[in-house]
């Protein structure tokens, strides 16, 4: 949703405690076909659109974040700038799993400044407004190092709301950082998560991830180029939550940045090319690189090649 409207769019010490600990996730070649999460007598799973923007500084669009909600349980990918923020407005707008002391998982695509800049907030924001829990965040190698360089940076703020009037919790600033490789890498009674790789440019480790609840699967890609991994994890999923990026704007883009553009990320007709063979009961664009274009522009280069239903997302819808 935009963040001009308000609500959301439904469719359909001393570093006294500053500890991360870290856990090697290890896992095998993913295995799509094994036995997902048994049903509940719940709602639906939803997703939730925290953050559909880019590097470039829109104040309509946070940076880029997701929300798995399911049996008011939210998993975020990723955490853009913003996220807390736009988290709130969601629990304002009736998602209680998003309350801010509600946010405990994270899974990260990749450690792209974008999708992390809200890093910090996720790990403070939530404890300074009585979260107890640590937070557990799910991602490439790098988080770790990423995340006790954030606690350091505030060892003195941590110091004075535990030690100070303040009295604050000595746990909810926590993290416990698990570092991925491709496969399952998480699972409880509401969700299983896959982990597979992607191609974003010069990136080493970058991944998407495939939600697996009982009503649904949905598939976030990441930042990536066409590949076929990302095909062979979302082939049949109810929602593909992808990035994409405006033909017609890169065609106005300088050669260089269209190399770049081209290694890093997926155009409209690539992606509808993709769709077309995961065909997705909705897809969902996202990450939107528009470089003049519009929105109506955008899914139209999509439409003129893929007949499916797909949705142009702004900040706060649901699906």
């Amino acid at each position: 949703m935009n963040a001009k409207r308000a609500g959301w769019r439904p469719h359909t010490a001393m570093l006294l405690f500053c500890t991360v600990s870290v856990t090697g996730v290890v896992a095998g070649e993913p295995d799509v076909t094994s036995k997902r999460p048994e049903p509940k007598n719940v709602t639906s799973t939803r997703v939730v659109m925290l953050g559909t923007g880019t590097p470039n500084p829109d104040p309509d669009r946070s940076g880029p974040a997701t929300a798995i909600v399911v049996n008011g349980q939210a998993y975020l990918v990723d955490c853009g700038a913003g996220v807390v923020r736009r988290a709130a407005a969601a629990d304002r707008a009736g998602i209680d799993a998003l309350a801010v002391p509600n946010l405990t998982h994270v899974f990260i695509t990749h450690l792209h400044s974008d999708h992390t800049l809200g890093y910090p907030d996720l790990i403070l924001t939530p404890w300074v407004l009585e979260r107890s829990k640590p937070l557990e965040a799910f991602g490439p190698p790098g988080l770790s190092a990423m995340t006790q360089h954030i606690l350091n940076a505030y060892e003195e703020d941590i110091r004075v709301r535990i030690t100070g009037l303040e009295r604050a919790n000595s746990t909810g600033y926590a993290v416990n950082v698990h570092k991925i490789t491709p496969g399952e890498i998480y699972r409880d009674d509401n969700v299983r998560v896959i982990a597979f790789p992607v191609k974003h440019g010069s990136w080493e480790h970058a991944y998407g991830f495939r939600f697996e609840t009982a009503d649904r699967t949905i598939v976030v890609s990441g930042d990536t180029a066409p590949c076929e991994s990302l095909i062979e994890h979302a082939k049949g999923c109810d929602v593909l939550v992808h990035e994409v990026y405006a033909k017609a704007g890169f065609d106005r883009r300088p050669a260089d940045w269209q190399r770049y553009h081209a290694s890093f990320h997926t155009s409209s007709i690539e992606l509808a090319q993709i769709a077309n063979r995961v065909k997705p009961r909705l897809l969902v664009l996202t990450h939107l690189l528009l470089w003049g274009a519009t929105e109506d522009e955008l899914l139209a280069e999509i439409k003129a090649h893929y007949d499916g239903e797909v949705r142009c997302a702004n900040d706060l819808d649901v699906y």
